[in-house]
């Protein structure tokens, strides 16, 4: 038999992609490539998966301390739990709502019926509670300028100040954007910020008006979701399947020291393992080589770009952006006077309102399936989350623990009118995340493509993760699919190449005479 016959009946093995960085962008992209097929590698610098996606006993209960919903956009991230069979444990956050503590002082309900807080009626009574009469009437102005032009509008803030004035812009957009952006709405872009609002505002002619249209457009229910079990079940359940169903290796507190060129493919670096038997050769350089045809860096950003500079040494010379550092107190205590809810699911702050933090989620007010089991273990247990910072700014950073949480509390008080007794508080616990920067950010999304662009320039490799995506899953998710359909067609396109090139040479009756 010649060479080539034997090459072509020799068992098939599947090429190898090794994804660096176990937050959710390399899980989804792992586990989109072994899917198909392909033979997956994850490595995970820390001792854990999931990024941001984290749970942790607090007060004898399993809460998250991380993200505990998703945004439903797109669709992309139900999908995605369907899939790892958590389907039937999507719900809904109690429809109640989450109120803000305006400026003014007054405490009231958000209003239901806005995009990122800017009104559909500026008269309505929920509007008029936060801002007044005076407030209201002035964002009815909008209702009589002259629209602007179609695309010649970016700074969201300057946008709603002008239109509606700095009563909405302060007491009702603010705290959202801080909320979910921890930036102000001068940092955010329209066009991503509330894509499609520039073009409905030429169409109806007003900013409250374009808002209505956009309501009327969208499907009816939440904007947000969850996970029976915390937001940590996705990471449990994509973890299940990638090494029970798929056999893929996750390697966690597996820093990459250093990426190659190889044989066609890549020699990935890695500290040796701990595992090795104390018997075996050890390499000099105290490294182990992992070899992969096609490699998918899911990092964050900073390491991201040292890695990657070995290759592309301009890479060197991008400064990483700094991303909103956010510190969250969790808090679980027992009350009865919680029972009722007095603000709802939670609470968005103004600037100027005398508060630090910035928001706080009632979380057992928020979803029925966490009160459950908070009642199972008290009567009236509650959870609390108090989250701390914005973009350029965390009054908090030098705080110790300790007095962070006497800080929680105090704000706490403040927002819920309920004076708390610290002696009540069962346990709390302070987590500080280093988010990525927004995608609305003004000038993030063209950076974040000049970036990509450069970054598969190199050829091999591809590069997901929120640092490009944006913040939430609803943006990581599909960044992390995209990366791997990228991937998974050049694995393709290579193993077409394979098999045609068999076929051809299997073809030709001198084959066997070469």
């Amino acid at each position: 038999m010649s060479d080539a016959a034997s090459a072509a009946s020799a068992p098939f093995e599947p090429l190898h992609v090794v994804v660096i960085g176990g937050g959710m962008a390399g899980l989804v992209a792992a586990l989109d490539c072994a899917r198909v097929g392909i033979r997956v590698t994850v490595l995970e610098a820390s001792d854990r998966v999931g990024g941001a996606l984290r749970s942790e006993e607090i007060g004898g209960i399993s809460v998250e301390v991380g993200a505990e919903s998703y945004a439903t956009r797109g669709g992309n991230v139900r999908v995605l739990a369907e899939s790892v069979g958590l389907g039937d444990r999507i719900v809904a956050p109690n429809p109640e709502g989450a109120w803000v503590a305006a400026s003014s002082g007054v405490f009231a309900p958000l209003p239901k019926a806005g995009i990122l807080g800017i009104p559909s009626n500026p008269l309505a009574d929920d509007v008029r509670a936060v801002i007044g009469w005076g407030g209201a009437l002035r964002a009815y102005l909008d209702r009589l300028m002259p629209v602007l032009a179609v695309g010649r509008v970016h700074d969201l803030g300057a946008l709603v100040t002008r239109r509606m004035g700095r009563a909405v812009r302060d007491n009702l957009v603010a705290p959202v954007t801080m909320g979910v952006y921890s930036s102000d709405p001068e940092a955010l872009d329209v066009a991503f910020a509330a894509p499609g609002l520039n073009k409905a505002l030429t169409t109806a002619g007003s900013l409250s008006g374009a808002v209505a249209t956009m309501r009327a457009a969208s499907r009816a229910g939440s904007n947000v979701e969850g996970i029976v079990g915390g937001m940590s079940a996705l990471v449990d359940g994509i973890v299940h399947e990638l090494e029970h169903s798929w056999g893929v290796e996750i390697r966690r507190n597996t820093p990459v020291e250093a990426l190659a060129r190889a044989g066609g493919g890549w020699d990935v670096a890695l500290p040796v393992r701990d595992d090795v038997a104390p018997d075996s050769a050890l390499p000099e350089s105290g490294l182990e080589t992992l070899h992969a045809d096609y490699v998918i860096v899911a990092t964050p950003e900073a390491p991201a770009l040292a890695l990657l500079a070995a290759l592309e040494p301009e890479l060197a010379d991008i400064a990483p952006v700094d991303a909103p550092r956010v510190d969250l107190v969790t808090l679980v205590l027992d009350d009865p006077r919680l029972d009722a809810h007095p603000r709802g699911t939670g609470m968005l702050v103004a600037p100027g309102a005398g508060l630090t933090a910035k928001a706080m989620t009632h979380a057992t007010a928020k979803w029925s399936w966490l009160a459950d089991e908070a009642r199972a273990v008290a009567p009236h247990r509650h959870v609390l989350r108090v989250s701390f910072g914005k973009a350029g700014e965390n009054t908090v950073a030098d705080l110790d623990d300790d007095a962070l949480v006497e800080l929680a509390i105090r704000d706490l008080s403040t927002m819920l009118g309920v004076s708390l007794d610290p002696t009540t508080v069962v346990e709390a616990r302070r987590t500080t995340w280093a988010g990525s920067v927004p995608g609305a950010v003004t000038g993030q999304r063209a950076r974040s493509t000049s970036v990509r662009e450069r970054i598969l320039a190199i050829g091999g490799l591809d590069v997901t993760g929120g640092w490009l995506a944006g913040t939430g899953l609803a943006a990581v998710v599909p960044d992390a699919l995209a990366a791997s359909g990228r991937i998974r067609h050049l694995v393709a396109q290579r193993l077409l190449a394979d098999v045609t090139g068999r076929a051809v040479i299997d073809g030709d009756p001198a084959a066997d005479e070469r």
